[in-house]
């Protein structure tokens, strides 16, 4: 019998939420291998969510550029025994990043009450009506072809706009097969079949994304390659990418994103934090 999912609406989060990422993969860009283990996923899920992650988001299978794809069997038997365990542990909602339907029916059965695919539903015709059959959350993320093929579609006239009207017809497709507009977040895909420039373009329009797609928007640019050119010698190194990847949450918040996802999750709760202390400051206080 399938597990009752609990709704989760974009509204019950807190503002300016944080999205903690949790790869249980040999092959992620910055994380890959280290959180494969059972134990060590776990620990590190619970870890996100004492961090303050609102949600946490477990993935089985890299989306890097050029990743090989893996098997659906693998998929599962890394990622369902995690998020059952986080589901009964960590104390706030899992989320399932994944673009194949089984998987995401088999975590929602373990008890996960989002789904996050990077194809938008695009990738699996059953994915869309999963999710609205379970009642789920759905984040719609931008994307062009695949983790493999997605460099060779990085050509747009106009990447805003662009984005914008294909965003909104997957976040069309999510409603027309049942899904809750309340539960719906928008991810314009920030470095998928993007360049470092396009991606930058995104970052500085995401109030038209937004008005655009109709949904309040989720912005992934954790430790992501186009902000190495910001970087200089220190491109490679991931303590340099966490403070380009805070910059890039001061800036997703200030221009309107409900939510990021993050690789360092403390760092962004206390970005956000700031930025409160800041919102509540008098004039006096600025001025002092």
């Amino acid at each position: 019998m399938r597990a009752p999912v609990a709704r989760l609406r974009v509204a019950s989060l807190p503002r300016r939420a944080i999205m903690g990422v949790l790869n249980v993969t040999p092959d992620s860009f910055s994380d890959g291998g280290r959180y494969l283990d059972h134990a060590a996923a776990v620990a590190h899920g619970t870890a996100l969510a004492g961090a303050g992650a609102a949600i946490v988001d477990v993935g089985g299978e890299s989306s890097r550029p050029g990743a090989e794809p893996v098997s659906e069997a693998e998929e599962l038997r890394r990622v369902v025994p995690v998020v059952r365990a986080l589901v009964a542990g960590a104390g706030v909602p899992v989320s399932i990043d994944t673009t194949k339907a089984a998987v995401a029916r088999a975590a929602l059965d373990a008890g996960a009450a989002m789904v996050n695919d990077i194809s938008g539903g695009a990738a699996d015709p059953d994915m869309l009506p999963v999710v609205a059959g379970a009642g789920a959350a759905f984040v719609a993320m931008h994307m062009r072809g695949t983790p493999r093929s997605m460099r060779e579609h990085a050509v747009y006239t106009d990447v805003v706009r662009e984005v914008g009207m294909e965003l909104r017809a997957r976040v069309d497709a999510a409603i027309a097969a049942g899904i809750d507009p309340a539960s719906l977040l928008a991810d314009p895909g920030i470095g998928f079949a993007k360049t470092a420039d396009q991606s930058r373009a995104l970052l500085r329009a995401l109030p038209r994304i937004a008005a655009a797609v109709g949904v309040p928007l989720l912005v992934g640019a954790s430790r992501k390659s186009f902000l190495a050119p910001l970087l200089g010698d220190d491109a490679s190194s991931e303590g340099a990418r966490d403070d380009a990847t805070l910059a890039t949450t001061v800036w997703c918040f200030t221009n309107g994103a409900a939510a990021v996802r993050v690789h360092d999750v403390a760092g962004a709760r206390r970005a956000v934090e700031l930025l409160e202390v800041l919102e509540r400051s008098t004039p006096e206080d600025r001025a002092a």
